[in-house]
């Protein structure tokens, strides 16, 4: 179960639970976004910083582009070296 239509909320886990008096893992459940969802959404944002850093652009101008800041540019194109190794890796097992 997810939320079916999701949006920043105005208040955390903690005080919502206190509010209808149940436990803050309760409400995270029913408010979080879809796991398939939130790995989309991932996988989206990693390829197009590797897409910027493809055409030339320093993190400070993908940043930029992005609306995010350098460290999750840095991050993002760190995440997509490693799945991208990784797959190699699963692709072509070592012979022994």
């Amino acid at each position: 179960m997810g939320a079916e239509t999701p949006e920043r909320r105005t208040k955390t886990a903690r005080e919502m639970a206190a509010e209808y008096g149940v436990h803050p893992v309760t409400i995270r459940r029913i408010i979080a976004e879809p796991r398939g969802d939130f790995l989309a959404r991932a996988k989206a944002r990693r390829e197009r910083a590797v897409e910027l850093r493809a055409t030339g652009l320093k993190h400070r101008e993908i940043a930029a582009e992005m609306d995010v800041p350098i460290g999750t540019v840095g991050r993002l194109l760190h995440e997509a070296r490693k799945l991208a190794e990784a797959q190699v890796v699963v692709e072509q097992p070592q012979a022994s």
